[in-house]
């Protein structure tokens, strides 16, 4: 018999592979699921989303940032470019 351990930990990942399996015929155009076909509030979400794909920059926050959250979000940035230029360099050999 499975230790309880082993059930609960097979029940998490049978639900978690269920819960990110959803059928492609429910989700909307950008791959969010609606929650009714008729319901008014996916019109807008699908229009934001379709608007978003061709101006990206009219979807952008232009407001102030929070303290400290500027230089958060450059260092982060930072962080990503290295990880990114020391991934480039060892796929081409450098």
């Amino acid at each position: 018999m499975l230790s309880p351990r082993v059930a609960g930990l097979c029940l998490v990942a049978l639900l978690a592979g269920c819960a990110s399996s959803g059928s492609r015929n429910d989700a909307g155009p950008d791959g969010a699921a609606s929650l009714s076909s008729s319901s008014s509030s996916s019109l807008p979400a699908a229009k934001s989303g379709d608007s978003c794909r061709s101006n990206r920059s009219s979807c952008l926050y232009n407001g102030a940032y929070e303290s400290g959250e500027r230089n958060y979000a450059q260092q982060a940035a930072a962080k990503l470019n290295l990880a990114e230029l020391q991934r480039l360099k060892s796929a081409f050999g450098q």
